[in-house]
């Protein structure tokens, strides 16, 4: 196959490795969630727009997974903690035959990390995309929860925009006694040239 990003031929991989290391080293990006929960993202949202559009489709899955290797599962190897974590993806029902936050959620899995799945679901499915605050706040996911022991939370997802989504799910884990300790995205929208 060729790869995607500069058509040379690629045996093993939808980005041959020169793409991979030229356009997908991780830069790490830092923000907060309700005033002290730290959101860190990896990629400029600019560098991987195109391969974030592909997320509900067949292609999505073999893209997602070459992101979640190179910035999921290379913080898990180097990530430290006093004690062992669940990492949750938000919202991970299946689309198109996969859950794009699975798979990220999936690569995070290490002798501190155990993902779990199916924790956190929407129960509204309203469209987010390009719209502003208040019509995020005006429709919340109305996230149902499914209990779990650990105590301590990593929270996973593909784009943090507006905050929202990452704001929403750890107040609803927070109600359950949870400690969300941080998020982890791909991208940060804000970082969009």
């Amino acid at each position: 196959m060729r790869c995607m990003l500069c058509e040379k031929w690629s045996i093993f991989s939808h980005i041959c490795n020169t793409c991979q290391s030229d356009f997908l080293t991780p830069t790490l990006y830092k923000r907060k969630i309700l005033g002290s929960i730290p959101v860190y993202s990896f990629f400029s949202y600019s560098d991987i727009e195109p391969l974030l559009l592909t997320k509900h489709t067949d292609l999505g899955y073999y893209l997602y997974t070459i992101m979640a290797k190179r910035s999921m599962q290379q913080f898990s190897k180097e990530w430290s903690y006093d004690k062992k974590v669940a990492s949750i993806g938000i919202d991970d029902h299946a689309v198109s035959g996969y859950a794009h936050t699975a798979i990220l959620n999936r690569a995070l899995k290490s002798s501190l990390i155990t993902p779990l799945y199916g924790r956190l679901r929407a129960t509204k499915h309203h469209k987010y995309a390009g719209k502003s605050v208040e019509e995020r706040l005006m429709n919340p996911r109305e996230f149902q929860y499914v209990a779990f022991s650990e105590e301590e939370v990593i929270l996973v997802d593909d784009i943090v925009t507006t905050g929202t989504t990452l704001t929403e799910a750890a107040e609803m884990l927070h109600a359950q006694g949870k400690k969300v300790i941080l998020c982890l995205t791909l991208t940060d929208a804000q970082t969009k040239d």
